[in-house]
């Protein structure tokens, strides 16, 4: 399919601003939607509004074939705040989404949203679709946005790719991170692959790259044409030889048993603390 213009709601964070390049590269046509405007906007047309304002937002969006939600908080916060940007904000898009009968909808979901997912043992993969088990607040509301997409696929029709995004750096942080590792460029490959794909109904899939050491099914990425090319063990004898004197790097007993590593815990890292 030929997608013309994508409404992307989070510009200004870190996720957009690494796929934004990408995927104007690749001849879409993007406009922002943030409460900030960042310092580089790729030349991007800008809109300044909060994604619960659902008036702003239905302005925003409107002649917008697609709409890439990255919207949120992206760490664990109290719930209200979850509950008001990450559950709020996702169902206000999609209700915009369904009323301006856009072509289909692109959610920001997480590992979290399954975090307390053990980690195999056997050499098996976890599935794209493995059942939610979320490790904290903030892998509750993604839960629930992945609910919400699937109400307003069987409800409306809305077609509706909720990718549990891993661990998205430009590089790995950990020995976790050699297996959950999304690198940059694969995150454009994998927008670009959902922006692309004809006639995806409702499903999930996993936001990893091809590591060596991962665990995570590249079976729903594949089904969408999702051909990641990065892998995280170039990185890892740096990685490992750092650990000599940053004993921090290395997986703890959280990141051996859960997916979710140490945001398993029961003090899991916070947003802005």
């Amino acid at each position: 399919m030929t997608i013309r213009r994508i409404a992307l709601t989070g510009a200004a964070g870190s996720l957009a601003a690494d796929i934004i390049p990408g995927l104007l590269a690749r001849g879409h046509s993007i406009v922002g939607i943030d409460q900030r405007t960042p310092a580089n906007t790729f030349g991007c047309e800008f809109v300044n509004c909060r994604v619960n304002d659902r008036a702003a937002l239905m302005e925003a969006m409107r002649g917008c074939d697609v709409v890439i939600h990255l919207a949120g908080i992206p760490l664990e916060a109290e719930w209200a705040a979850i509950m008001q940007a990450n559950i709020d904000g996702t169902q206000a898009v999609l209700d915009v989404a369904q009323q301006l009968e856009m072509l289909r909808v692109v959610l920001a979901s997480s590992i979290h949203a399954v975090g307390f997912v053990p980690v195999p043992t056997d050499g098996s993969l976890v599935a794209d679709d493995v059942r939610v088990r979320p490790n904290t607040f903030y892998g509750v509301s993604k839960a629930a946005v992945e609910a919400l997409g699937s109400l307003y696929h069987d409800r409306f029709g809305l077609d509706v790719i909720c990718l549990r995004i891993a661990s998205r750096f430009a590089e790995p942080t950990g020995e976790r991170t050699l297996s959950t590792w999304l690198s940059p460029a694969d995150a454009v490959r994998l927008f670009d692959a959902c922006l692309q794909t004809e006639k995806p109904g409702f499903r999930t899939v996993w936001g990893v790259s091809a590591n060596t050491r991962g665990y995570l099914s590249a079976e729903g990425g594949a089904a969408i044409g999702f051909g990641p090319k990065d892998d995280s063990e170039r990185f890892a004898e740096r990685l490992f030889t750092r650990s000599d004197t940053n004993a921090s790097l290395l997986a703890s007993d959280w990141d051996r048993a859960y997916i979710g590593g140490v945001f398993s815990s029961p003090l899991p890292p916070r947003f802005g603390g």
